[in-house]
């Protein structure tokens, strides 16, 4: 749900920027609605730490699906030592029983290394997506900061001469 919501409201920026009108004599500068777009930022930057709240639990369930599995590889390993203690001791009998005790040991090792290389990939693909969704937010925040300020700059600069050219021609009219 917060992915998405992220997405979305980006999307509404971007469009808003897209669909902005240009500033005379410009082809690259726009004019956008200032409050919708800080509004726009502003619920972005809401919404951003509820990801990063999924990721870090992401690391939580992770963490404890690590725990289980070494759990259940120790109890494993006790039950396999537990097996091999009550096996008589003939010869036979106590090879088959260290055979299988190793084979029950091997299989657990080889599970919990399963088990945590799928949880650290899983891990590491949430992180990634949710790195990249913040990426992409900062990225356009910035985009939209730089044109800003750009269209601002413009519009001040043309104010200033246009204060220029009326100034000028009243005091042409006075002499």
């Amino acid at each position: 749900m917060g992915e998405k919501d992220v997405q979305r409201l980006l999307d509404m920026l971007y469009n808003t920027i897209d669909e902005a009108k240009n500033v005379a004599f410009s082809s690259d500068k726009c004019a956008i609605n200032r409050d919708e777009a800080l509004d726009l930022l502003d619920e972005i930057r809401a919404k951003l730490p509820l990801e990063v709240k999924k990721a870090q639990e992401l690391i939580r369930a992770r963490d404890e699906y690590i725990a289980s599995a070494k759990k259940e590889v120790e109890k494993m390993l006790r039950q396999a030592e537990l097996d091999a203690k009550t096996i008589v001791s003939e010869s036979e009998i106590l090879q088959q029983a260290r055979a299988k005790s190793a084979d029950i040991i091997r299989r657990a090792e080889s599970r919990a290394q399963e088990l945590t290389q799928v949880a650290n990939s899983y891990t590491e693909d949430a992180l990634r997506r949710t790195e990249e969704a913040i990426q992409a937010a900062l990225d356009e925040v910035k985009e939209s900061r730089i044109r800003f300020r750009a269209a601002s700059a413009e519009k001040m600069q043309a104010q200033k001469e246009q204060l220029r050219g009326g100034n000028a021609e009243n005091e042409s009219v006075e002499n």
